[in-house]
């Protein structure tokens, strides 16, 4: 009676699990596309004589694969707009975590205003530092 009590439980939660996994699957139909070539540019250096730069390779998450292509027509708006986001940060922003992650978010609602503007949706679910490199004083 008891196996029988458990065996009923495993299948019946082996059914749930499985069911919310294909509900998963079914609704996240995302697509990755990369800003290429990386993204290489100066910010703004505590010193005068010397300049900083960053060089960083992004990915984009785009909401669902049928929009590939239109994040794709438009990566030239994109790459232009993380190139001056990132020519405007501070070295203190650039060279922390905390001030990677803002420059990632402030990335990413750019992103997303552009594309709204340009298509009318949001385009792009999520943007990824896939390499980030900085030199500088």
């Amino acid at each position: 009676m008891f196996k029988s009590l458990v065996s009923r439980v495993f299948a019946v939660s082996f059914f749930v699990l499985g069911c919310n996994t294909a509900l998963a699957q079914d609704k996240a139909d995302y697509a990755y596309l990369g800003l290429e070539p990386e993204i290489v540019t100066n910010y703004i250096s505590d010193s005068a004589q010397k300049l900083g730069y960053v060089r960083v390779s992004v990915e984009l998450m785009i909401n669902d694969v049928n929009q590939l292509e239109i994040a794709e027509h438009h990566m030239p708006l994109l790459r232009s707009t993380a190139i001056e986001i990132f020519g405007q940060q501070p070295a203190e922003k650039v060279k922390s975590l905390t001030g990677r992650e803002d420059i990632r978010r402030a990335i990413l609602k750019a992103f997303q205003e552009h594309m709204k503007q340009e298509t009318g949706g949001e385009v792009i679910k999520n943007v990824i530092f896939t390499k980030y490199l900085y030199q500088g004083t």
